[in-house]
């Protein structure tokens, strides 16, 4: 079903001064809007989703997996948590789809061990965990001299990317090399790549505020901060990084709830990716405390109200930015094209559906 026009009145109420009234900005949604709902329709679709872009296992649907997974256990839907791990079955070691398994050792491959990491977590079976932590010990291998990963490479991309499997790896085992890695990693890029008005460029020799590279930032940097204790020497500069994009994103989010494609242009188009990518970190950060609720839970709420406006009747997020390389060429991201289904926009919504449930503060 498309919601969008059924939703339409809610934005134009105002939805910041229904949630305002309400002490809890995250209860009583309108129709169609819970992410109980949302998040079981785009997670049972997933588990019947075709591969998407390569013949291997692609980082997004990596995403969407993990997205899946963690509202399977948020919901307790042993059923759905089970077909999940069934998809990825033939994709362990001598599974009847092992030829899928990336092999790069690269962080858009190496991120595949986040989806046996979180099997792991969930079921306590060695087998994934071991399949995971292989994944996970490969990126630190060949180390640079400061101790960064070899697959180090100053895209904001990896700010989810590369840290999202170390993280994974320390919840699943509880080892502190895994937490310390991560955390240096995003502190190398915060102090690279941040910019004084808290937003990031896409890399240091492509000067643009491209929405989805700055969701993978937010995204990474609120799934760290849940996991990094109080008292990690690392947490106050990340904590730091994290507040001051928030900040800048309040600023540039639409009237209608959404981010653009192009962050700080407003003649670029409403990005559901992005726009779900911001309302996850942001939720997160409302519901930790990280935030202060009054000025961010409002924007949180209706960000994740219009992202639901774009999944069609299907269950299919529309307007989702293709995939994009880094190119210092401020046309080639206006002229990038609308996708509709793509996992880079299935991924976002589930996880900030997993947000929205998760009970944090």
């Amino acid at each position: 079903m498309n919601w969008r026009l059924a939703l339409s009145g809610c934005l134009l109420l105002g939805c910041m001064g229904v949630a305002s009234a309400q002490e809890n900005y995250f209860d009583n949604w309108p129709a169609g809007v819970a992410p109980q709902e949302v998040g079981k329709h785009l997670a049972e679709h997933f588990v019947t989703s075709p591969h998407q872009y390569t013949k291997t296992i692609h980082y997004s649907e990596v995403c969407a997996w993990y997205g899946a997974l963690t509202f399977a256990q948020l919901t307790h839907d042993d059923g759905l948590r089970d077909a999940l791990i069934k998809k990825f079955e033939p994709l362990m070691p001598g599974g009847a789809e092992a030829d899928r398994t990336p092999l790069r050792r690269h962080v858009d491959d190496s991120i595949f061990g986040v989806v046996p990491l979180e099997i792991a977590i969930q079921t306590k079976d060695p087998k994934y965990l071991a399949e995971g932590q292989k994944w996970a010990d490969r990126q630190w291998e060949n180390a640079q001299p400061d101790g960064l990963s070899g697959e180090t490479r100053y895209w904001i991309d990896d700010m989810y990317m590369l840290t999202m499997l170390q993280l994974e790896a320390y919840r699943a085992t509880g080892d502190r090399k895994y937490l310390d890695r991560d955390a240096k990693e995003m502190v190398a890029y915060l102090d690279k790549l941040q910019q004084p008005n808290g937003l990031f460029y896409h890399a240091p020799d492509v000067k643009y505020f491209w929405g989805r590279g700055d969701g993978w930032v937010a995204a990474g940097m609120a799934e760290m901060l849940r996991s990094l204790p109080e008292n990690h020497p690392d947490r106050a500069r990340i904590l730091k990084g994290y507040r001051l994009m928030m900040s800048a994103l309040l600023k540039y989010q639409g009237k209608d709830g959404m981010w653009r494609e192009l962050i700080d242009k407003d003649d670029a188009w409403p990005e559901s990716s992005s726009s779900a990518m911001f309302s996850f970190a942001m939720i997160t950060g409302v519901k930790h405390g990280w935030l202060d609720a009054k000025m961010y839970g409002p924007a949180a709420r209706k960000g994740w109200i219009a992202v639901v406006g774009y999944v069609d009747q299907n269950y299919d997020v529309t307007q989702v930015c293709e995939g994009t390389g880094k190119k210092d060429d401020l046309a080639y991201y206006y002229q990038r094209k609308r996708r509709t289904g793509d996992f880079h926009g299935q991924a976002p919504v589930m996880w900030a559906a997993s947000a929205l449930l998760r009970d944090e503060k």
